[in-house]
């Protein structure tokens, strides 16, 4: 085991990048990422004394202009310090949503949405203002039945500010330490509120990593409980049963691949094993969000991407997997878990999913499984939300969790 260490198609994407991309036959050669656009909004900015900062401190708040889709709710963006997978310092970014009739210490629930893409752009608190389809038919009407309740909601942009897509352990930091900020802010009136979290499918992978790091990373934090449905657990097993064959959305792949060597440019130089047409596809998708992604590489390959084909495994390529699988990671929640998938899921493979459910029932976890027999992973996500959401609220109320192990 590792220790201390999304949106359909994730099992494409995740294991593009490491059985495809990473190729071993070639000379080792400087790692040399493409990353994205410096994001114009001068306050998602990185302080220069960074260095000096805590996890989680506040850098910086905004009071944000009204959202129509959210008529009951303020709105504030929060910038803070965080970590990225190399231990390093970085600034990172969530949205707060508060009720217009908020109370004092009410609860804080951490809603980590699907975030597709590459660029700076397609961070959440950037799509909810450029009226982002996915995010306004999937998350809304949720988001607003929680804001009916009186929860304040934060929306963690937890790709961080390279949108490295594909690090799943990022972006469970990142959601913990917006919650360290958030409490922070004296205007939100947050700092003794109950916390919890909510995510499913690449979101639930954020979510699942921030309740397993949580008792070490940020141990102080009063969470009651965490949901996450759809959660890919193992990419490592994602990536040994994927072939080189090309697929419709390969674009999500490619997408992974570069978002992967952006937070281990070290260890996976992958933009060295291409050749001229994966770097010119490489080159259109470096701000792309999710539409961009998938047309720059439908039906492409790795095979036709790269250098080579070999698929001799690279030890260094399987480690970073390992470190973003939570199958894998040692680590287990504090807190009570709620979680759902389909034993149909074309996907993620549900067996990795069991087997962690099964190491979390063994280590005492108060853990609720519920399945659902949908053969399609968004579909799923629909199904379980309002089972989700009631727990959850179980969870504020102070009441005990119940348990299936």
């Amino acid at each position: 085991m590792i220790r201390g260490s999304s949106r359909p198609a994730l099992r494409t994407a995740v294991g593009a990048v490491l059985a495809g991309l990473m190729l071993t036959s070639a000379a080792p050669a400087a790692p040399r990422p493409l990353y994205p656009t410096p994001d114009p909004d001068v306050f998602y900015a990185t302080p220069a004394d960074i260095d000096t900062k805590a996890a989680g401190q506040v850098l910086g708040v905004r009071e944000q202009p009204p959202l129509p889709y959210f008529p009951t709710a303020s709105v504030a963006l929060v910038k803070f310090r965080s970590t990225n997978s190399q231990g390093r310092p970085i600034a990172a970014t969530t949205t707060v949503l508060t009720p217009r009739d908020h109370s004092s210490n009410a609860p804080l629930l951490s809603y980590q949405h699907i975030i597709n893409g590459l660029g700076t752009r397609c961070a959440v608190s950037h799509a909810l203002y450029d009226y982002d389809p996915n995010l306004l038919y999937r998350a809304v009407p949720l988001l607003n039945t929680m804001l009916m309740r009186g929860w304040s909601v934060a929306l963690p942009d937890h790709l961080g500010p390279t949108a490295a897509y594909g690090a799943a352990r990022l972006g469970g930091m990142i959601t913990l330490d917006g919650l360290r900020a958030i409490r922070q802010v004296p205007s939100l009136g947050l700092a003794e509120s109950p916390l919890a979290m909510l995510g499913y499918s690449g979101g639930g992978m954020a979510t699942a990593w921030a309740a397993a790091l949580a008792p070490d990373y940020a141990p102080e934090l009063r969470l009651v409980g965490a949901a996450a449905g759809g959660v890919p657990t193992n990419i490592v097993a994602m990536a040994r049963a994927l072939g080189l064959s090309p697929h419709p959305m390969f674009g999500l792949a490619m997408a992974a691949a570069l978002g992967l060597e952006r937070e281990y440019p070290d260890r996976l130089p992958i933009s060295d094993q291409m050749n001229a047409a994966g770097l010119a596809v490489r080159e259109a998708m470096t701000d792309g969000c999710t539409l961009e992604l998938i047309g720059q590489g439908a039906m492409r390959s790795a095979a036709e991407l790269a250098t080579s084909t070999s698929l001799i495994d690279d030890p260094h390529v399987w480690e970073v997997g390992a470190e973003n699988s939570l199958e894998l990671f040692d680590g287990i929640p504090a807190i009570p878990i709620f979680e759902w998938h389909t034993p149909l899921d074309p996907l993620v493979p549900v067996d990795s999913i069991d087997r962690t459910n099964q190491r979390y029932c063994r280590a005492g976890v108060r853990l609720h499984s519920e399945l659902y027999p949908s053969p399609d992973h968004l579909a799923t996500a629909v199904m379980g939300f309002p089972s989700a959401v009631a727990w959850l609220d179980a969870r504020f109320r102070g009441e005990a969790a119940p348990s299936n192990c």
